[in-house]
């Protein structure tokens, strides 16, 4: 800098560190969206995979445990599902910010879509833990009981989603 004014070759290191933070974050953008994306899908499956089977006097009449019995655990499902789905989606976006780090537009709209999802995420995992909460220890003011004495395997991994 020379009598108040800025020379060329700083600016242009300024502008190029700019980009280079900017690829930066745009990886660990897209990074964060696999692995959230996985997380997303393995937290659905795993809920929407369970079920536990108790035989009740003979083999023929048998009582059980499934997600799709509790509205609850359907909404956590779907939520996942549809938070994955979009995870997916908006790595094309991600992919479009690594290349192309000065979008602007985009990264707004992304900002705004990510801030609905998470609502959407937080809202099913919390329905599904109140669930979790009420099936391992019950609630003895509404009569309802604590089912996990009985369905080990179930309560297990209902609650292992969460972990």
């Amino acid at each position: 800098m020379k009598g108040g004014s800025i020379e060329l070759g700083e600016v242009s290191k300024n502008t190029s560190r700019s980009k280079g933070v900017k690829r930066g974050l745009s990886i660990m953008d897209f990074i964060l969206r696999i692995v959230a994306g996985v997380a997303t899908l393995a937290s659905a499956v795993a809920m929407a995979t369970t079920d536990e089977r108790l035989p009740f006097a003979t083999a023929f009449i048998q009582f059980r445990a499934e997600y799709d019995d509790l509205p609850s655990f359907v909404f956590f499902v779907t939520g996942n599902s549809i938070v994955c789905g979009y995870l997916v989606l908006s790595l094309v976006l991600s992919i479009f910010h690594i290349v192309r780090s000065t979008a602007v537009k985009t990264r707004i709209l992304l900002i705004v879509l990510d801030t609905v999802m998470m609502g959407v995420l937080t809202a099913a995992a919390s329905a599904a833990a109140s669930i979790v909460y009420i099936a391992h220890y019950g609630n003895t003011k509404a009569n309802w009981f604590p089912i996990c004495q009985q369905y080990n395997s179930f309560c297990e991994r209902i609650s292992g989603v969460f972990l």
